[in-house]
């Protein structure tokens, strides 16, 4: 019952009634919970634990507001994955954004006239013309993501640290690790989403501008766009050079 009752208040907070004030109990709430999908949307899948953490909620109180946001479609929960060996007892769930989260947070406007925009192009020039649009769409974030670039030195890792920091800078929520084969850059958020799930040449051409700015091969192997909760890069620790001096992208489907 307590459950249902937390569900209940969360529905009528998300849709007050017009002309009435909200409630300062609901309006929290809401600030709460947008606060809660600001952190899914820079870390990815995260635990009620850690989401309570960090937001300095008891366990009771990160479980309310997930329950209401499971019951809004805003987030799912799946099986923690765990790497290497596993204790005993079931993985810890964990909380991911659904396309609905996301886009409570404005991240997807305008994409019907940009979707239509761009099978116009395709239409007219065909697929290469398509290639064309994407790469100059990203040359501008690529020569701002270079300037803030300039101290990173020529290491690929550390390069990919500072790329992350220039890449949030730029809304794409991105951080960037050291793993076992090299390195790996994630963005927790895609702003053409829904518009690269049919053209895969924007993400081709991002992938291209971060082997650029990395200074070395990558290699794509999530997105966003292909149903991926985060996009991932991968940058190899012996880095391989085409024999022009161009650096050489690898693109890595995910369709299921």
């Amino acid at each position: 019952m307590k459950k249902a009752a937390g569900v209940s208040g969360h529905r009528s907070a998300t849709a007050p009634v017009a002309g009435q004030p909200v409630p300062a109990g609901a309006a929290a709430d809401l600030s709460t919970r947008g606060r809660v999908t600001q952190l899914l949307l820079e870390q990815g899948a995260t635990t009620a634990a850690q989401l309570g953490s960090a937001l300095g909620l008891s366990p009771a109180g990160i479980r309310r507001h997930l329950d209401a946001m499971l019951a809004d479609g805003d987030v799912i929960a799946r099986e923690q994955t765990v790497q290497g060996h596993r204790g005993r007892g079931r993985p810890a769930k964990v909380f991911v954004l659904t396309e609905a989260g996301r886009g409570r947070c404005g991240t997807h406007h305008y994409d019907n006239m940009a979707t239509a925009a761009l099978r116009w192009i395709a239409s007219t020039g065909g697929p290469e013309a398509v290639e064309v649009f994407a790469a100059e769409q990203v040359s501008a974030l690529e020569a701002r993501c270079r300037a803030a670039m300039e101290d990173a030195g020529d290491d690929p890792l550390a390069r990919a640290e500072a790329l992350a920091g220039a890449l949030t800078a730029e809304g794409y929520a991105a951080n960037a690790s050291t793993i076992a084969s090299g390195g790996q850059l994630c963005q927790h958020h895609c702003p053409v989403a829904h518009v690269a799930a049919e053209f895969p040449q924007l993400c081709e051409a991002e992938t291209a501008v971060i082997s650029r700015l990395v200074g070395t091969h990558v290699q794509r192997l999530a997105t966003i766009a292909h149903g991926d909760g985060v996009c991932t890069t991968h940058i190899p620790t012996q880095p391989g050079r085409a024999q022009s001096g161009k650096t050489i992208t690898t693109t890595v489907r995910t369709d299921k």
